[in-house]
């Protein structure tokens, strides 16, 4: 473990310059895509994304049931356990679409930002660029613009981007007062205004439910009002954010935790199912899918942060008609703050323009 950590900072090192040393890729040409969906899942590993189920952690200490556990999740082989936790990724995108973090093959994603906590983490994603002065998950709305608000104010865009999301900071990260991106969040204000048969159903859930943590919501009841707006209409800007997985670690449920990413999983091959079946974002929509940081070595696991080393790994995927079906990259290394250079470049725009702090598009075009 310490010689693959070792192996890391210094794949990490050359990362750095690698991915600082990218010049922005050309917008590209006649682009298919105008629908573009992101998704993060909150400190969600690479070592589960790539390697599956982790054996040093399904044991009592972490687990309920272990034997229940290894009979869902455990393999023989690296590629086998993260095809069994992860089938829609390793299924399809994978095939279909590109991966980006599989640190120990000399690709390398990380954060720039040296918290390495979800605030900080959100907004380079959303900005990308790294900001001091946010420097905790309490911080007051964002004084940076965030891409999504750019492209709100963008005549062809306006009022077509949204954002659903378990924690409720998103309301601050991406700044819904001034950017006027609505923002569905946390417990007090996950649903969409409406009075329908769902809405009206879906905020008694909201309100009657047990809160397991007062500041994030779970998974399920979230994904059920993204079911129903999707209903209605398609944003042309679409952030999704799931957070059981970072709380199940912090709480040391490993087996949660799994089960947890799986559930994310599926949510990602239901919405995918849904883009393919709509005649309006069929062979027109991108999907990008990340986690805003990662976690510690052994049993650190739980934990992240300034001084959690590991914490600034991640991960990213993307699938969609501009992307080439170019499956797990080599020798790519990536940065955290390149997404939101990618989101303006899958419509045509140039983030960087606008913002010249930000990091250039990941390197996924044709």
């Amino acid at each position: 473990m310490k010689r693959l950590s070792v192996l890391l900072a210094l794949v990490a090192a050359f990362g750095l310059s690698a991915a600082g040393a990218q010049t922005t890729q050309p917008l590209p040409k006649a682009a298919l895509t105008k629908y573009v969906i992101l998704v993060l899942t909150d400190g969600l590993r690479w070592q589960e994304v790539y390697r599956g189920a982790d054996s040093t952690l399904l044991r009592r200490k972490y687990v309920q049931d272990t034997t229940a556990l290894k009979r869902e999740f455990w393999r023989d082989t690296p590629q086998a356990r993260r095809e069994a936790l992860l089938p829609f990724l390793w299924g399809t995108v994978s095939r279909r679409g590109q991966l980006f973090g599989d640190s120990a093959s000399g690709s390398v994603a990380q954060i720039m930002n040296r918290f390495r906590f979800s605030y900080p983490g959100y907004s380079e994603t959303f900005t990308g660029f790294f900001d001091p002065r946010i420097d905790s998950n309490g911080y007051a709305p964002n004084p940076n613009t965030t891409v999504f608000e750019w492209l709100n104010r963008d005549a062809a865009l306006k009022g077509r981007v949204a954002a659903y999301a378990t924690w409720n900071a998103f309301r601050r990260i991406i700044n819904t007062e001034r950017s006027g991106v609505p923002v569905y969040d946390g417990w007090d204000r996950g649903v969409p205004a409406g009075n329908d048969v769902v809405n009206s159903a879906m905020r008694n859930v909201y309100r009657d439910h047990t809160k397991l943590w007062p500041d994030v919501a779970f998974d399920a009841p979230m994904q059920q009002v993204l079911r129903s707006a999707l209903q209605r209409e398609w944003p042309r800007v679409l952030f999704v954010g799931y957070g059981e997985t970072d709380e199940y670690a912090h709480s040391g449920r490993y087996d949660m935790y799994l089960r947890s990413a799986q559930q994310v999983d599926r949510y990602l091959a239901e919405l995918w199912d849904r883009v393919q079946r709509d005649p309006r974002t069929r062979n027109r929509t991108t999907l990008l899918v990340s986690t805003d940081h990662g976690r510690g070595w052994g049993d650190e696991w739980t934990d992240h942060g300034e001084k959690v080393e590991g914490a600034q790994y991640i991960w990213s995927a993307v699938i969609g008609p501009d992307t080439p079906p170019l499956g797990v990259r080599v020798n790519t290394p990536t940065q955290q703050a390149q997404m939101a250079a990618t989101i303006a470049a899958l419509l045509g725009r140039d983030w960087r323009k606008a913002e010249p702090r930000a990091a250039p598009a990941l390197p996924i075009f044709r």
